[in-house]
């Protein structure tokens, strides 16, 4: 089943500050017994400096205003990772484009999207998710967009298992100066993971950050 990833992080967060000032409230109410006791037995003759206890409590009230503040904050951050997290939940099902270079080999087939500014020849390699090299070949680039397709069948002569697989290309003009390929990957979003901080899609075992989608389009 699709799933968000959870905001542990957050809710972390707010646990600290929380613990933070239940601290501070338990001192607080120490210091207000310590001084109750020690004004009811002062000597009339000799009383209390009450400036260093009004110092204390002026203290006191600064560092619970901090820690309120932070708590606010914390509280404001969540709110707004938690509606992100709404928000990205759209892309649930959805067929999505982004920048990169690994995509899924299902079926016998894989498909990377390519941009060149000249027409090129040279060799383009596709490595597994251990980064091993499982297929190498000659290849003819036409400048402008295209399509590569890889059918999964190795160098070797086996059948690749489906998965994550990277692609990339060694490539070379007319006058032998060396190319720049860009790569974009498409896929169905089955997944969105925000556990570390920032939104990840999965696409079977491919993932995507959301920074890099450039299209969504929805499917059926």
């Amino acid at each position: 089943m699709a799933e968000v990833g959870s905001t542990t992080s957050a809710s972390a967060t707010t646990s600290s500050s929380s613990k933070s000032r239940e601290t501070l409230l338990g001192s607080y109410d120490l210091f207000l017994t310590l001084l109750t006791t020690q004004i009811k037995n002062q000597d009339p003759l000799d009383p209390l400096d009450t400036a260093q206890f009004t110092n204390q409590l002026v203290q006191y009230s600064s560092v619970e205003q901090s820690i309120l503040t932070n708590t606010y904050l914390e509280q404001l951050m969540a709110s707004v990772k938690s509606g992100q997290a709404s928000g990205y939940v759209s892309y649930l099902g959805a067929e999505v484009t982004a920048s990169g270079d690994t995509a899924m080999l299902e079926s016998g087939s894989a498909s990377w999207a390519y941009k060149v500014s000249e027409d090129a020849t040279g060799f383009v390699k596709i490595r597994n998710s251990d980064g091993a090299v499982v297929y190498e070949g000659e290849v003819d680039l036409a400048a402008g967009s295209g399509t590569y397709t890889w059918d999964g069948k190795t160098s070797t002569g086996g059948t690749a298992a489906d998965g994550a697989y990277t692609i990339s290309f060694s490539v070379f003009d007319g006058a032998g100066k060396a190319e720049t390929v860009t790569t974009k990957v498409s896929g169905i979003v089955d997944k969105v993971d925000i556990s570390s901080g920032e939104a990840f899609l999965k696409i079977g075992a491919v993932r995507v950050p959301v920074s890099s989608v450039t299209s969504v389009a929805r499917v059926g």
